[in-house]
């Protein structure tokens, strides 16, 4: 919720602190709680029965990202996608945001946890979906970022507001990238909004015309897991490997435990006993149920997934088509600067002749040259800003394009 913005979000607030109280959850990962003062009021409440916790700071307002746990966090990590959206884009605000994953990794019983906690940029339009690169962008970082720095770790678990539908190109590139596993699909007992929907039209503080396509509402906050292991060319198993190869999802992993998703439910609409619900987001709850194994299975040679390729390459036109926009974007941008860098070439040039005396005969307009100096200064501001801003998109999308085809030919080349 947004101070001032958001309607009854002090109420909101309570009610969100009281449930998490009164349910003794083992973990909880927030989204959009972009005030540090509800954080904070949050964080007195929670106290007794989550005493610890962690708020991660980035962007203008802040990610609005927050973990609160029953037990001891001991390392935090805070990533910033690379691209989030357009800071002229004012009514959807995004950028200001600063939209991030973080990391909290914490010890259980042994288990090694890393936990990641996110929220994608908003989709807005889907027939028009001028922000898809962008959240490809980030799917695509975010899996990276996983993939990267959950080596050491037993068992991983991501939650979040992906803002993507289950059979969208970035879902599927971020569960086929890291081999996380949808809690909703693979829950032994479902209990909540049909077909698990976290948006749903019934809710009165959601927009009714995004969802009409959706009578039902939509699927886009989700619980992701797996286990993680020592892989088997880290065993020694294959024996010497090459240092170009990718890692490990062209390897099977040996992993100590297990991971079953015992039971999933979402809240269904207002908070109990009240005349509203919690938030615009129906809120996701998943009971995992975590396995030490007697003995870890072999390791084998894993094989190139088809299909991976197939949405790797999905993926990557997508980003070359954003890729192409924001090249004709920055050569308008740019093209507006230099007209109005000429612009006031000239009325200096004008400037300079009536100062020698050029045309004294004519009275100087000194009004009207001001107005079109600052009009031309703001202008030659405000482009070069944006042929800036769109140089640096660019440069992620170029980058992001790249990765991906190097991991297109990996997979491709491998058996």
């Amino acid at each position: 919720a947004i101070r001032y913005l958001s309607k009854r979000r002090q109420q909101r607030v309570r009610l969100i602190g009281d449930t998490l109280r009164q349910e003794g959850f083992d973990l909880v990962l927030l989204q959009e709680v972009w005030s540090e003062q509800d954080y904070g009021e949050l964080k007195g409440k929670l106290a007794g029965c989550y005493p610890f916790s962690h708020y991660f700071r980035s962007g203008v307002i802040g990610s609005g990202l927050c973990v609160f746990s029953r037990f001891p966090i001991l390392d935090t990590l805070l990533y910033q996608y690379s691209l989030n959206g357009y800071p002229y884009m004012l009514q959807h605000g995004d950028w200001f945001c600063g939209k991030s994953v973080g990391l909290v990794v914490m010890k259980i019983s042994g288990i090694i946890f890393n936990v990641y906690v996110t929220h994608l940029h908003a989709e807005y339009c889907r027939d028009k979906d001028a922000y898809l690169p962008h959240r490809l962008v980030q799917a695509w970082e975010l899996a990276q970022f996983i993939r990267h720095t959950s080596k050491a770790a037993d068992v991983v678990l991501l939650g979040g507001d992906l803002n993507m539908h289950p059979e969208d190109v970035g879902i599927r590139l971020l569960r086929g990238w890291t081999g996380l596993q949808d809690a909703f699909a693979e829950a032994t007992h479902f209990e909540g909004c049909k077909n698990g929907c976290t948006l749903v039209p019934d809710n009165c503080f959601t927009d009714k015309s995004e969802l009409l396509p959706f009578p039902l509402g939509i699927r886009i906050d989700y619980i992701l897991y797996k286990v993680t292991g020592v892989s088997a060319h880290q065993l020694g198993v294959l024996g010497v490997r090459h240092c170009c190869d990718p890692p490990c999802p062209l390897t099977q992993a040996i992993s100590s435990f297990t991971v079953k998703c015992e039971e999933l439910k979402t809240t269904t609409g207002r908070a109990p006993g009240m005349d509203i619900p919690f938030s615009d987001h129906e809120a996701v709850m998943a009971t995992l149920h975590i396995q030490r194994q007697g003995q870890p299975a072999g390791a084998t040679l894993g094989t190139a997934d088809p299909a991976l390729a197939d949405v790797v390459t999905e993926a990557r036109a997508e980003v070359g088509v954003g890729l192409r926009a924001a090249r004709r974007q920055r050569y308008s941008s740019g093209r507006m600067a230099v007209l109005a860098l000429l612009l006031l070439l000239l009325q200096a040039a004008a400037a300079l002749g009536t100062l020698a005396g050029l045309g004294a005969e004519q009275p100087f307009p000194k009004l009207s040259f001001c107005l079109l100096a600052f009009l031309a200064i703001g202008v030659l501001v405000l482009a070069t800003g944006l042929h800036l801003f769109h140089t640096m998109e660019v440069k992620m999308l170029h980058g992001t394009e790249e990765q991906m085809w190097m991991v297109l030919r990996a997979l491709q080349e491998r058996p």
